[in-house]
């Protein structure tokens, strides 16, 4: 990582006393509890939150582009793939780097790295490092967030804010899932013309696979970098680079 890429190297990892259990809330004031937890946790899976998901479809305008996304089934499918591939993805790099905070067992840097490394699409890395940073300035405005790279990938900007707010690997995790299926919906509702209503039903029928995917996430939070999941969407990638260079786009991926 170029030098310019980060804030500072110390502290990536090695941050203490943000345990989802008895971390601090972003006044300081004390241990969070469960129900606090939570709604630390609807505040940060809201979509209002500025962390630039807005300018991105997750791949769907390049699939309405080319008209293998047009319909409410359509969606499904394509959510439900996107989920079970770079949600599972998502989801254990995000559990992995709050759980790696909370413990100082596994630096921020090196899963960063990890993560660029099952990101074979440069469309796809610049997108994920654009709202990683996005999504850190918005956390740090909240919460205390320990240092690491200024540009680090989505999932694990995701980790670090959760960390930050005193959430736990598993609250991570679930975010991370959430954001894979609600951003792209949204996106799609724009794009074609979908009822929101329906949208919404859609999401609603995918809320089991959302959880059983945090839970696998959370359940890799604490294997070594290397052998996280690595699952690839490759047809994702391919939609990314095709969206990259079409020359009249509403959304930056």
């Amino acid at each position: 990582m170029k030098r310019g890429d980060e804030e500072d190297h110390r502290g990536s990892g090695e941050h203490r006393g943000h345990s989802g259990h008895s971390g601090s809330g972003g006044n300081g004031t004390g241990p969070v509890g469960r129900s606090g937890r939570r709604a630390t946790l609807l505040v940060l899976a809201d979509g209002r939150m500025p962390t630039g998901g807005h300018a991105h479809s997750g791949g769907v305008e390049a699939a309405v582009t080319d008209g293998s996304l047009a319909s409410l089934t359509d969606l499904a499918a394509f959510l439900l793939g996107r989920l079970h591939t770079a949600g599972l993805v998502a989801a254990a790099f995000a559990a992995a780097t709050c759980h790696g905070i909370e413990t100082g067992r596994t630096g921020v840097i090196e899963l960063d790295a990890e993560l660029d490394a099952r990101t074979p699409s440069p469309a796809q890395r610049a997108a994920s490092r654009a709202q990683g940073r996005t999504l850190l300035r918005a956390g740090r405005a909240a919460w205390p967030v320990p240092a690491g790279p200024r540009a680090p990938h989505h999932p694990v900007a995701l980790g670090m804010v959760a960390a930050g707010a005193g959430l736990a690997p598993g609250d991570a995790a679930l975010a991370a899932a959430h954001a894979t299926v609600t951003g792209p919906a949204t996106a799609a509702t724009r794009l074609i013309g979908l009822d929101p209503l329906a949208v919404t039903a859609v999401l609603a029928r995918l809320a089991d696979d959302v959880e059983a995917t945090a839970h696998a996430g959370e359940a890799a939070a604490t294997l070594p970098p290397r052998e996280l999941p690595a699952l690839t969407g490759v047809r994702l990638d391919l939609l990314a680079e095709r969206h990259r260079v079409t020359a009249l786009r509403m959304f930056t991926s």
